[in-house]
């Protein structure tokens, strides 16, 4: 739904617009990457419950996710806004982002001497309703990128933006949360994670709000595009039919996959075999902060070579990357660990583009959609974008967890274990995060089929359409 008067000065897309669209990814991952990288380690360190039995909750959470995700995102679309004061988007996200907030802590709840199955159902609950608001928070927000702007260096510019606000939340997270959850001997203090989340809930609450109250839709959807109802089974073949968006999703899946999949390991190999955990969060602003370099260049980037092109080609680097960081010698040492560093921040560099213009491409995914069979299903499409994201969330820790067990790893030796084991580990989180890393190259490569070309073309069909739609409209 468009914004019925805009002012003057916010015709078009600015700095304000950027960082107003940035602090909702960051109050949406202040929970959901405390949940990505403490989640497994509360529920197996700290409350005990056996890894195998929880990758298999795991997969029962993920199966949640399978209906709550589509589902959700279908009747955001379904829904008859035309009475409502914030319209679509921004009302899910209001009343949303207040149950987010406390839902967040609830995924960690500190009970460590209740009966295993207590802990099992406990876990459960946790995450059912943590997922359940993300998703009523998240999906609208994701959509309504392409509500605010269809200028593609606009879109890719909010798209960077959002990403941005996403890192800060997760630098935050890796940066400062180690050193106040570790103890002397590197093992979690898992009962701090409760009140912890619930103080960055707060802070998530915040952000989405000013969110909401500052960000403009300045795209307006004619009535015809509008849906007659929500077909569930529809939309999944439509989106499975959607190339670009199988095509902007599988490089999520598989970065989550590869973040995910090896964090425990990656947790694990700091304890072990480098021995000191405070410098564990190193990883991921290693992996995420060379965005920062393509930023200030990315409309002329995307201006000049296009968001996919641009994309692929610098996954490249984060496969040699990868591919590196299990051939080089990785020693359990200062040396070793500069090694491991280097590695990890050529592969954030590879991915940069991809981080900056991921969600543009989702954007223009959803533009894909309506070009191609008439219907605008924003929310769904986003919806299941969402889903399969979270699950590699859920798998790739399952993966990680069930790899592992199976190459020796005891969750009850915490930081304690065994030499070879560690050694394990080191080569299991490098291989995790390159089959990641080619992935995402042949996702971007070879199935997004949105070259800068076509983007053109479609954007300036779609937009005579609807300029001839609504003409008819006002008629």
């Amino acid at each position: 739904m468009a914004t019925a008067s805009i002012p003057e000065k916010r015709k078009k897309v600015g700095i304000f617009d950027c960082l107003s669209y940035a602090a909702g990814d960051f109050g949406c991952n202040m929970s959901f990457a405390l949940a990505g990288t403490y989640f497994t380690l509360f529920y197996t360190q700290y409350m005990g419950i056996n890894s195998l039995v929880f990758a298999a909750v795991l997969v029962v959470l993920k199966v949640w996710d399978g209906i709550n995700d589509p589902l959700l995102g279908g009747l955001i679309d379904a829904a008859k806004v035309d009475n409502w004061k914030r319209g679509k988007y921004k009302t899910f996200i209001y009343y949303g982002s207040f149950g987010l907030a406390i839902a967040a802590a609830l995924c960690f709840l500190p009970f460590p001497q209740a009966p295993q199955i207590a802990k099992i159902m406990l876990c459960l609950f946790g995450y059912i309703m943590w997922d359940a608001f993300y998703t009523i928070v998240n999906v609208p927000y994701g959509s309504m990128l392409a509500a605010i702007t269809n200028v593609p260096s606009e879109r890719a510019s909010l798209s960077a933006w959002r990403s941005l606000g996403a890192l800060v939340a997760q630098m935050g997270v890796a940066a400062i949360l180690p050193s106040l959850l570790y103890d002397a001997n590197n093992n979690i203090m898992g009962g701090k994670l409760f009140v912890t989340a619930l103080i960055m809930g707060v802070i998530a609450l915040i952000s989405i709000q000013f969110m909401c109250h500052t960000t403009i839709e300045r795209v307006q959807v004619p009535p015809s595009t509008k849906k007659d109802g929500f077909n569930f089974l529809r939309a999944i073949v439509d989106f499975m039919k959607n190339r670009p968006a199988v095509g902007a999703t599988l490089p999520t899946v598989a970065m989550y996959l590869g973040m995910y999949g090896a964090a425990t390991a990656t947790t694990v190999m700091f304890q072990a075999y480098f021995g000191d955990m405070r410098l564990s969060g190193l990883t991921t602003m290693c992996m995420t902060m060379p965005m920062f370099l393509f930023m200030p260049f990315l409309k002329k980037i995307v201006g000049r070579f296009g968001k996919q092109e641009a994309s692929s080609a610098c996954m490249l680097l984060g496969v040699l990357a990868t591919f590196g960081m299990i051939v080089l010698p990785i020693t359990p040492d200062a040396t070793g660990m500069i090694i491991f560093f280097v590695c990890i921040l050529l592969y954030g560099l590879g991915m940069g583009v991809f981080m900056c213009v991921g969600n543009a491409l989702v954007a223009d995914a959803i533009d894909y959609q309506e070009w191609s069979t008439g219907r605008r299903e924003d929310n769904t499409i986003y919806a299941m974008q969402s889903f399969f994201r979270k699950i590699a969330q859920g798998i790739g820790p399952s993966i990680g967890l069930v790899l592992m067990v199976a190459f020796g790893y005891n969750e009850a030796l915490q930081a304690n274990q065994p030499y070879e084991i560690a050694l394990n580990m080191r080569y299991l989180t490098a291989a995790m995060y390159f089959f990641s890393a080619v992935l995402q190259f042949i996702s971007l490569k070879f199935i997004y089929n949105l070259d800068k070309n076509t983007v053109e073309r479609m954007t300036e069909e779609l937009n005579a359409k609807h300029a001839a739609e609504l003409a008819q409209a006002n008629q």
